[in-house]
């Protein structure tokens, strides 16, 4: 099967190979999340409950949110329709994990209003993700 389409606008395949970088960062950055623990000591007490108290499920919804957005992009990337499927799942990873954050765990408090700029990047982002694989079927760049 063949990548290139010539129907395909050069912004979108700029676009599908920036977030295939861009979501294997987000992979990079999970595994650091869940492999390995920062000096907690060195951070605050509030800070270091925080992250300690984090459940499971948030831990899940962060991986899935990332693994899904990677095969997404790189579904996008290789003009497969699945690509829409795979950013709904990584959208709600996304709500799920942003949820806890900012729901359950009331990060807000202790991390202050600067910690809301990155989760909503990443929501935006992947809404962005998922409106161009949308589009890409209409458009008939995915098959």
């Amino acid at each position: 099967m063949s990548i290139e389409n010539n129907n395909k606008p050069l912004w979108f395949t700029v676009f599908a190979w920036v977030m295939v970088m861009w979501n294997l960062l987000g992979v990079a950055t999970f595994a650091l999340h869940a492999l390995s623990k920062p000096e907690l000591g060195r951070l605050p007490p509030e800070h270091q409950a925080l992250y300690a108290s984090e459940p499971w499920w948030s831990v899940l919804a962060f991986g899935v949110a990332v693994v899904a957005g990677l095969a997404g992009a790189c579904a996008l990337m290789l003009g497969r329709r699945q690509a829409f499927g795979c950013y709904l799942v990584s959208l709600a990873g996304v709500l799920v994990q942003q949820f806890y954050s900012f729901g359950v765990a009331d990060s807000l408090k202790v991390l202050g209003t600067g910690s809301l700029a990155m989760p909503l990047f990443v929501l935006v982002l992947t809404l962005a993700q998922l409106l161009v694989a949308k589009l890409a079927g209409k458009r008939g760049w995915v098959g």
